[in-house]
Formats: C-alpha cells, sequence, structure tokens
C-alpha cells in the first residue's frame, strides 16, 4: 500500500517538474489517485483472503 502511495507523490512531483508547474497539480491528483489505488488494492486482497478462510471451514 506505501509503495503505490510513494509512486504516485514521486510521480506526480516529477511531472510537476517536467512541465514546470508552480502549483503542485499534478502531485495531488497522481496522490490521490495513488491512494484510491491502494484503498483498491488492500479491499481486493481482504476480500480473497476473506473467501481464502472460509474455505479453510
Amino acid at each position: 500500500m506505501l509503495a503505490i502511495i510513494l509512486i504516485g507523490v514521486f510521480g506526480g512531483q516529477a511531472l510537476d517538474e517536467y512541465f514546470d508547474l508552480t502549483n503542485s497539480l499534478c502531485t495531488i491528483i497522481c496522490s490521490l489517485l495513488s491512494v484510491f489505488a491502494a484503498i483498491y488494492v488492500a479491499i481486493k486482497d481482504f476480500i480473497r483472503i476473506g473467501k481464502q478462510n472460509q474455505d479453510l471451514l
């Protein structure tokens, strides 16, 4: 989860530097998208683990 968020933050910073933006718009957008992606991956993993535990019962 942390890796996904860090990739989004550093990717956004790189885009801000590349496009020479002073308001950090790309950093904000990429950070928010990466947080949503990390939450999605975490929920998907929790559901998968829950199904595996139910199969053991």
